[in-house]
C-alpha cells in the first residue's frame, strides 16, 4: 500500500505507542482519584501538558485536553460566544473553514448570533481588507484556520492578529493541519485560542488540545466535574495524552527538516503530474502551503472515480476532508476559491508523510496519469454514445 492521505490521519509513532502501553496495562488509574494509583495517572497527564506547552510555547495551565479537534473547535467558538454574549453577538469566520467551525457557527446563528463568512482569493487566502471591514463594535470573535485541510494553504494569522488585537476581538485558529508541519511554535502565532489534534501528527486518535491564552474569556461547553480547570468535564484520556505529547514533541522538533524533505517530494509529484496530464490545476499553487499537501483538479473526470481507480492499485488518496466522505456536494473550499462545481468534483487531495519516498511519488504520478487517461476515454465514449 502507498498511503498518501496523511491529512486524514497519520500512523501512530512507535515511540508514542511504547510510551502509552504502561497506562493501558498497569497504570490505568483515574487521574482524579486521591490515592497513589490515581496520582500516577494525574502525574502522567500533567507531564503531557508540560511537554505540549513546550511544543506550543506557552504555560502548561494554558493547555486544555479534549477528545478531538472538533471538540476543541466547539469549545473555542461556543465558549467565547457565550462568555462574551453580553458584549456582542457578531462572529467572523471564513468560507473555507472545517465543518467543525462552520457548522458550529451555523448552530450559533440559530441562537441569535450574527455570522460573517469572509471570502478568499483564487489561491484560497483570506481577504484582509474584507476582514478589517467586517469588524464592528458587536464583533466578539474571529475564527480563521491556520492551514486548510484540503489545499494546505496557510493563512496570514500574524496579520489577522494585528487587526483583532487593535479592535479587542478574540482570535481562534484551527491549527490541526499545521501543527508539527511548520517550524513556527503555535503560541508564537499570537492567536488567543489554538486547536491541535493528536492523530494528525502521529499521535493516537481520541485526544486533542486547545491552547487558551491566559485572560481569554471562555465558558465550558460540557458540564460535569471540575476537570481541566472546569472548562472541559470528563475523565482525561491518560494513555492518549501520553502518546499525544510524545508524538507532538517528535513532530515539532523535526518539523523544519521533515518539511524541507516533503516539499521536495510534493513539488516532484506536482511537476510530474502537470507535465504528463492535460487540463490539470494545482489548487493554491501560488500561495504559502504546508509542505506535504497538494490539491489537484482534473477536467472531465470525477474525483471519487480517481480515488477508486488509485485504490485498486493500492494507493490511498482522498477527494478532500475525511469528515466529508460520502457527501455528494462539491468541496465548499474549492467553490470559495472560484472553481466551478464540476471542477471541484474533479479534485483529489494528496498528502504525504514520514514514510513517503521518491518511489511512492513516482509510482503515484504514473498511476494517476493512466487512471485519468482511462477515465477520460470512458467519459468521451459515453458522450459520443449520447
Amino acid at each position: 500500500m502507498i498511503y498518501l492521505d496523511h491529512n486524514a490521519t497519520t500512523p501512530l509513532d512507535p515511540r508514542a505507542y511504547e510510551a502509552m502501553v504502561p497506562y493501558l496495562r498497569e497504570r490505568w488509574g483515574n487521574p482524579s482519584s486521591p490515592y497513589r494509583f490515581g496520582g500516577e495517572a494525574r502525574a502522567a497527564v500533567e507531564r503531557g501538558r508540560e511537554r505540549l506547552a513546550e511544543c506550543v510555547g506557552c504555560r502548561p495551565r494554558e493547555i486544555i485536553f479534549c477528545s478531538s479537534g472538533t471538540e476543541s473547535d466547539n469549545l473555542a467558538v461556543r465558549g467565547v460566544a457565550r462568555a462574551l454574549r453580553p458584549r456582542g453577538n457578531h462572529i467572523v469566520t471564513t468560507a473555507i473553514e472545517h465543518h467543525a467551525v462552520l457548522n458550529t457557527c451555523r448552530a450559533l446563528e440559530k441562537e441569535g448570533y450574527r455570522i460573517t463568512l469572509l471570502p478568499v482569493n483564487q489561491d484560497g487566502v483570506v481577504e484582509l481588507k474584507a476582514l478589517e471591514a467586517s469588524l464592528g463594535t458587536e464583533t466578539i470573535l474571529v475564527t480563521v484556520m491556520h492551514a486548510n485541510n484540503e489545499t494546505g494553504v496557510v493563512q496570514p494569522i500574524e496579520d489577522i492578529v494585528a487587526l483583532t488585537r487593535e479592535r479587542g476581538v478574540v482570535l481562534h485558529t484551527d491549527a490541526v493541519q499545521s501543527a508539527g508541519k511548520l517550524p513556527r511554535r503555535l503560541g508564537e502565532l499570537g492567536a488567543d485560542l489554538v486547536t491541535f489534534s493528536g492523530h494528525k501528527l502521529y499521535g493516537p486518535k481520541g485526544v486533542a488540545a486547545l491552547y487558551i491564552r491566559d485572560g481569554t474569556p471562555l465558558w465550558p461547553v460540557t458540564t460535569g466535574g471540575g476537570h481541566e480547570r472546569g472548562l472541559r468535564a470528563g475523565t482525561e484520556n491518560v494513555a492518549g495524552i501520553v502518546g499525544f505529547a510524545d508524538a507532538a514533541r517528535t513532530a515539532f522538533e523535526g518539523s523544519e527538516c521533515e518539511g524541507r524533505r516533503l516539499r521536495v517530494l510534493r513539488d516532484r509529484l506536482e511537476a510530474q503530474v502537470t507535465s504528463t496530464i492535460r487540463k490539470v490545476r494545482i489548487n493554491g499553487a501560488h500561495a504559502h502551503r504546508v509542505p506535504n499537501t497538494s490539491s489537484m483538479s482534473f477536467r472531465g473526470v470525477d474525483g471519487e472515480s480517481i480515488v477508486l481507480g488509485l485504490d485498486i492499485r493500492g494507493i490511498c488518496v482522498s477527494t478532500g476532508s475525511a469528515c466529508s466522505t460520502g457527501d455528494p456536494e462539491p468541496s465548499h473550499v474549492l467553490l470559495a476559491m472560484g472553481l466551478s462545481a464540476r471542477e471541484a468534483q474533479g479534485s483529489i487531495r494528496i498528502s504525504l508523510g514520514r514514510e513517503t519516498r521518491e518511489e511512492a511519488v513516482d509510482a503515484t504520478a504514473h498511476a494517476l496519469a493512466e487512471t485519468i487517461e482511462r477515465l477520460r476515454r470512458i467519459s468521451s465514449a459515453r458522450d459520443e454514445a449520447e
